[in-house]
C-alpha cells in the first residue's frame, strides 16, 4: 500500500470517488493498521498514539467542562453524566467514552447523526440508512442489562451508509479510525458536526494551531482544569 500511496492519493483528491468505489478498488485501505499508516503518510502524525494520549490527558478535564455547563447541553448530556456517576467498574475507560459521546452535544448541540446504538437482533441496515459518517454501537439484546448496564458487542465505523470498519473493540479506537479515514478519503466534516471534528483535529491531534472561536473557547476551558 505504501508503494501506491502517491497514485492513490492523487486519485482520491482529484476525483473525489465515492467511498464504495474506494472500498472496491483499495479494500486494504480500510484495515485498521492501514488507516493508521495512511494517516501517517498524510500528516506525519501517529494516529492512535496521539489520539489516545490526548484522550488520557483531556477526558477528566472534558467531563469537568461538561458538568460546569449545567443544563445548557440538555437532557442528553445530563443522562450521559448520570450514567458515568452510576458506573462502579472500569470507570477510567467509561469516562473516556463519555467524554467522546458528549463532544457532539457540547460542541455542536447535536449527536444523533454521529453516534447510533442498535441491538444485535435489529437489522443493521435500518440503523445506517442515511448515516453519512458515524459510529454504530451494537448492543446485546438482553432485557436484564440493556437498560442498566448494556453489554456492547462491537463498534463499527460507518461512511456513506455502509460499514467500512467492523468489529472495533472500543469507542476511542472507533473515533480514531473514523478520523483517520476522513483524512485518508479526503472527506469534509459534516456541517452539523464541524466543531466536534475540529476539536479532534486541533485539540486532540494538534494538527492546526488556528482554531475557530468556539473550539478556542473550549480549549481555554480545558486549560483551566
Amino acid at each position: 500500500m505504501e508503494l501506491t500511496f502517491s497514485l492513490r492519493r492523487k486519485e482520491i483528491v482529484s476525483e473525489e470517488p465515492l467511498v464504495d468505489d474506494v472500498l472496491k478498488q483499495w479494500p486494504a485501505l480500510f484495515l485498521p493498521d492501514q488507516v493508521c499508516a495512511e494517516f501517517f503518510q498524510i500528516t506525519q502524525t501517529n494516529l492512535t498514539s496521539r489520539f489516545f494520549t490526548s484522550l488520557d490527558e483531556y477526558a477528566p478535564k472534558i467531563i469537568k467542562v461538561y458538568r460546569s455547563s449545567g443544563a445548557a447541553c440538555g437532557e442528553g448530556m445530563k443522562s450521559l453524566l448520570e450514567k458515568l456517576d452510576d458506573q462502579t467498574s472500569d470507570v477510567l475507560n467509561y469516562r473516556k467514552a463519555t467524554a467522546l459521546r458528549g463532544l457532539p452535544m457540547f460542541m455542536d448541540k447535536h449527536s444523533g447523526s454521529l453516534l447510533k446504538d442498535c441491538l444485535d437482533t435489529e437489522p443493521v441496515e435500518d440503523q445506517i440508512n442515511s448515516m453519512k459518517m458515524g459510529i454504530l454501537t451494537v448492543i446485546e439484546d438482553d432485557v436484564a442489562t440493556v437498560q442498566s448496564s448494556p453489554n456492547i458487542r462491537l463498534f463499527a465505523v460507518v461512511l456513506e451508509e455502509q460499514i467500512v470498519v467492523d468489529e472495533v473493540s472500543d469507542l476511542p479506537t472507533a473515533f480514531a479510525l473514523l478520523f483517520g479515514l476522513i483524512y485518508a478519503l479526503n472527506m469534509d466534516y459534516p456541517k452539523e458536526l464541524k466543531y466536534s471534528f475540529e476539536t479532534i483535529q486541533k485539540v486532540f491531534m494538534c494538527l492546526d494551531p488556528k482554531c475557530s472561536a468556539r473550539v478556542q473557547s473550549f480549549k481555554n476551558k480545558l486549560l483551566q482544569y
